[in-house]
């Protein structure tokens, strides 16, 4: 199957770049089996104090509070990593060390995806046995309607990813069920019995079997449907269900006692109980890991700047550390509905006038990640190496920047205003250089900063909030919903990404070759075709000028002693894989 391959292929490259990083002063047993806790990037390529002991508490906390802990209106990549503890979906990533982890294999599907000759029509059958928290049948039903609520209402479910209502047949009619109250839904999603949901497309779909692990597809009984109050009553089809939950403060879980180990070989659910609790500053998350009064910083970003020294530079401590690439990019997108950036000279002075290396130091140097150059980051699948905008150093070109001033009639500069998120200290150390650099090319940059729970919801992903406020310049950060190049590109520059709230595509970049560059290549069963076409895509973007990319990011990540089961996933932004996690507290 052409998708096994690909998979193959990104894992290959991943692989590499683990091991490249593992090279950086790692001790000589961080490639050991599991139980090397004391090993400088162990978990990059091992499962670190691996064990199958039952019970304890899994503790995580979080410096904001999530876009949605509702399968089907998140977008958040912990997020996703954490809600496969209660929601299963069709297809997941194997819970694996390395570039294993890459891997995707059935979850509440018996196999993979069946795909007809020219991949517009995918079926999956579902296990035998599956039920939710209350004793009740998963049907394939229950799997129809939550594609249905997440992906066709944006009026009540406004932050996931917008795949299903692109590529479905119908999908640009379709107005959802709380809007469409036709028993049927949607025509191109049939489910002919109750273990069976096939999907029919507008065109080929290589990647679907990755698409298939997004948590959209985690089940939903509509009977048990809220709209955007269902996350206050979250229906379990995982090994963990809600023992409370308190918006924007905490969660509970608890065993999930209908969930059935027999149909679900993938998540060894160690822990009795787990509990997150939300807005809690970064630096007491920080000293809470460093006192081992936490398992996890649920962000899975790493430890902040100020903290970085100190883990650093005791020799214990930079033995819990795991300095992994997040499969991410930091960068700016420039908005081009806001003035003056609608000209493309003046988003190419923005590209000149960034230094690019003060940027990377402000957000903690080469731990925290490489001055990137594209969007597309060196552990995707389809990444290409080039530079449209090369100066000495990164450091940027002052002369270049304010040449460009003049094409777009600003010889003296202009006043813009920049967004970036409040509660996280790395970005706003970056904001904050990015400031600096661009006073000198007579660019006034005005920093507004805005809490990263409710950030694209609200604010950066309002269209009418950025042109109401004039917000040029989108401080932002990505990471691929899965690790090709259509995964990670798609939902930030094609046209159809474009939200009335909660959007991604932050340059709301509408530009039609690239959009049918992007609908071509996925269309593409040819591997090597499709790998290549998202390289020359991301020139386009480039060309384009719409997005500043500043940092391949790397998570400096801390696992206390009493974490057990820890390896890094980069199928969920090198963060920790909190499927396979447990404590010994």
């Amino acid at each position: 199957m052409k998708t096994k391959r690909a998979t193959a292929a990104i894992a290959t490259a991943v692989a590499l770049a683990l091991g490249a990083t593992a090279c950086g002063g790692s001790d000589s047993d961080s490639k050991s089996k599991g139980g090397s806790s004391g090993a400088t990037d162990a978990a990059l390529t091992s499962v670190v104090n691996k064990s199958d002991k039952k019970g304890g508490t899994l503790s995580l906390a979080l410096s904001d509070e999530p876009d949605s802990l509702d399968p089907g209106n998140t977008y958040y990549g912990w997020v996703q990593n954490f809600a496969r503890l209660y929601g299963r979906t069709l297809t997941s990533f194997k819970p694996a060390a390395g570039g294993a982890g890459l891997e995707v294999v059935p979850d509440l599907a018996e196999s993979l995806g069946k795909p007809s000759a020219d991949a517009k029509t995918w079926t999956y059958t579902l296990k035998k046995g599956l039920k939710y928290e209350d004793g009740s049948p998963i049907t394939s039903k229950d799997i129809k309607y939550a594609i249905e609520r997440s992906n066709f209402s944006p009026e009540a479910l406004s932050n996931g990813p917008t795949y299903f209502k692109a590529h479905l047949i119908g999908g640009d009619k379709y107005k959802g069920p709380y809007k469409d109250k036709s028993a049927d839904g949607i025509a191109s999603i049939q489910t002919p019995d109750d273990s069976t949901i096939v999907f029919k497309l507008k065109d080929a779909f290589a990647d679907f079997d990755y698409l298939a692990t997004f948590s959209q597809t985690a089940p939903v009984p509509a009977a048990k449907d809220k709209g955007a109050e269902y996350v206050q009553h979250i229906v379990s089809s995982g090994p963990y269900k809600f023992a409370s939950y308190e918006e924007g403060k905490s969660a509970s879980l608890v065993r999930n006692e209908n969930w059935d180990p027999k149909t679900d070989p993938i998540r060894p659910a160690l822990p009795d109980k787990i509990n997150i609790r939300f807005k809690v500053k970064q630096e007491t998350v920080d000293n809470d890991l460093l006192a081992d009064n936490l398992t996890v910083d649920a962000a899975g970003t790493g430890v902040a700047p100020a903290t970085q020294p100190k883990v650093l530079t005791d020799q214990k401590l930079k033995k819990q550390t795991d300095n992994a690439y997040a499969g991410a990019t930091s960068y700016i997108g420039l908005n081009v509905h806001v003035k003056p950036f609608d000209n493309i000279h003046c988003r190419k002075a923005v590209q000149w006038g960034i230094d690019k290396a003060s940027v990377q130091a402000a957000q903690g140097g080469d731990p925290k990640g490489d001055v990137a150059t594209t969007l597309l980051p060196p552990t995707v699948s389809g990444y290409s190496k080039f530079d449209l905008y090369e100066t000495d150093g990164h450091k940027g070109d002052i002369e270049k920047a304010k040449a460009e001033l003049k094409e777009c009639g600003q010889p003296n500069g202009f006043e813009t205003n920049i967004s970036a998120r409040s509660d996280r200290p790395a970005e706003m150390s970056m904001v904050t250089a990015v400031q600096a650099s661009l006073k000198k090319i007579g660019v006034t940059a005005n920093i507004k900063t805005f809490p990263g729970g409710k950030y694209f919801q609200n604010f950066a992903g309002n269209p009418s909030y950025v042109h109401e406020h004039k917000l040029g310049m989108i401080m932002t950060a990505w990471g691929a919903d899965w690790p090709t190049g259509f995964g990670f590109l798609d939902q930030i520059i094609n046209g159809s990404a474009i939200k009335p709230t909660g959007g991604n595509n932050v340059q709301e970049l509408d530009d039609p070759a690239i959009n049918k560059a992007l609908n071509s290549a996925i269309a593409n069963t040819d591997d090597a075709a499709r790998a290549k076409a998202w390289g020359d895509i991301d020139k386009l973007v480039a060309e384009n000028a719409s997005a500043v990319p500043l940092v391949y990011r790397k998570n400096l990540l801390l696992r206390p002693v009493s974490a057990t089961n820890v390896t890094v996933t980069q199928a969920y932004l090198g963060m920790y894989d909190y499927l396979l996690m447990g404590s010994s507290k």
